[in-house]
């Protein structure tokens, strides 16, 4: 009851406010401006069918839905979850949960079923994103772009890891470029969405592993540069000594300078591997509100109150298809952006594991973020699917008023 009370009150708040908006939305830097879902053009109907579902447990362990419409905060939901009920007596090969630990070396940023860790952070508004991370980890790679620290995606990504052991690499990885590395394209041979989280999953062993980019780069090839897909989260971690090497920062601190200090976001937590180097795979935490402004940044070219933060072109580039029919649902694949067009809609998104889902709607002008965690084997239905679909019907008009 106390879950429904509280997003529904949450909700509500949001979608009384008196009358319409009558302007431009004020830039969100300090916190976003509400508006009533109708007076954008959404149907509260089908946000409140949406929470309720949600509420019921339709889903599985959904904490967060948030959604933003041309520039206005129509529905923010809370679903408190008790996780340290949910966990207890789980464990597997990505953890163990409350009191199921029988060692205390296993209580550590990489235990996913244990509450202290995922998917708050020690107890804070904080999320875990998993692999949104690194939507946001190539928006910093476009950050050091517009810089001028980055020369552009054709750089050969092999020239910002000198200081790592390439000697036994395979000739063809030195012609790979950033490109390649967002892409999803390196051609380095990996086993990640089609093996179980165990030890023959490669990314299961990137995080057994010391040194993650060594282990990254001391990995075989099994194709040209830029001739086939395989998600990598390996690849993506390389991203974050890239950044380091680029800019003589951590990605973490470049970020918090270039591109959360300017949209305001002041809270945030980056796990680190071994090694010192936040893990770019997936091991940012953000409030859902917070991730939101990613979205918008987006939606608005790169472009920040009149600052642009983007390249020109990058927004267009990073969430294109620049690969297309990909996955089990033949989505499309950007700058470490999915495509999920629907029903005509064009639709950029970040996901990530367990249910983190940044969904940015660019010709409705329309933001969604759910923030879940999914991993102890209930059954419940697709929150993914059932939020676009809430959304997409709805929505009446894609201008501003």
């Amino acid at each position: 009851m106390q879950r429904s009370l509280t997003a529904l009150a949450i909700s509500l708040l949001v979608t009384a406010c008196a009358g319409g908006p009558r302007h431009e939305p004020p830039w969100p830097t300090d916190g976003w401006t509400t508006a009533r879902a109708e007076s954008q053009g959404l149907d509260p109907v089908s946000l409140e069918a949406l929470h309720d579902a949600i509420t019921a447990g339709a889903y599985g362990y959904v904490d967060r839905l948030v959604v933003v419409k041309n520039g206005y905060l129509v529905f923010s939901g809370r679903y408190p979850q008790d996780y340290r009920a949910v966990s207890r007596g789980h464990r597997s090969a990505i953890g163990c949960g409350w009191e199921s630990c029988t060692d205390a070396n296993e209580l550590h940023e990489y235990n996913y079923l244990h509450p202290d860790f995922h998917p708050w952070f020690q107890g804070r508004e904080l999320h875990t994103l998993q692999s949104v991370t690194k939507s946001i980890a190539a928006t910093l790679v476009g950050v050091g772009i517009a810089q001028g620290q980055i020369p552009g995606v054709q750089t050969p990504f092999l020239s910002y890891l000198d200081e790592y052991d390439l000697t036994h690499v395979d000739p063809r990885l030195r012609t790979a470029t950033l490109a390649d590395l967002l892409t999803m394209r390196s051609g380095i041979e990996w086993h990640e969405t089609d093996r179980p989280l165990d030890s023959t999953n490669t990314t299961a062993r990137l995080e057994w592993a010391g040194d993650w980019v060594q282990f990254t780069l001391d990995q075989p090839m099994d194709a040209d540069p830029g001739t086939k897909w395989a998600y990598n989260s390996g690849g993506s971690h390389l991203l974050s000594a890239i950044i380091r090497d680029a800019t003589g920062l951590t990605i973490d601190a470049y970020a918090e300078r270039h591109l959360f200090g300017p949209l305001g976001i002041h809270d945030y937590y980056w796990k680190y591997e071994p090694m010192g180097l936040p893990d770019t795979e997936g091991g940012l935490y953000l409030e859902a509100e917070q991730l939101a402004k990613i979205g918008y940044l987006y939606l608005n070219d790169g472009v920040w109150d009149g600052v642009r933060l983007l390249p020109e072109g990058w927004v267009d580039s990073a969430t294109a298809r620049q690969v297309d029919r990909v996955g089990v649902q033949d989505w499309g694949y950007g700058y470490q952006w999915w495509r999920l067009d629907r029903h005509g809609t064009v639709i950029w998104a970040g996901l990530g594991f367990g249910g983190q889902y940044l969904l940015v709607f660019p010709e409705r002008e329309l933001i969604a973020v759910v923030n879940s965690w999914n991993l102890f084997g209930d059954d419940h239905q697709n929150v993914l699917a059932a939020t676009i679909d809430a959304l997409l019907p709805t929505d009446t008009s894609g201008a501003r008023p």
